[in-house]
């Protein structure tokens, strides 16, 4: 089964302390749904591009991505 990243980009002086943030917010979301999502994360790009991820089986994209709407998605490798 293949495996997609959401992914949400925060921009800034705090996109680092915005993306841990909103970490929590996805971990929340996982254990109140009951979802089998193990992989998540954050990813530091620059001094002002910080990416906060969860990756999920192709089959629960649609209904996760309606709901917590990610700016952006990609294959997880």
């Amino acid at each position: 089964m293949r495996k997609l990243k959401l992914i949400w980009d925060f921009h800034g002086p705090d996109a680092y302390k915005i993306a841990q943030h909103h970490e929590i917010h996805l971990k929340d979301y996982i254990i109140i749904e009951k979802l089998d999502i193990t992989i998540t994360g954050i990813e530091t790009l620059s001094d002002m591009h910080t990416i906060a991820f969860l990756v999920v089986n192709e089959d629960q994209m649609k209904p996760v991505r309606d709901t917590l709407k990610p700016h952006r998605g990609q294959v997880y490798v």
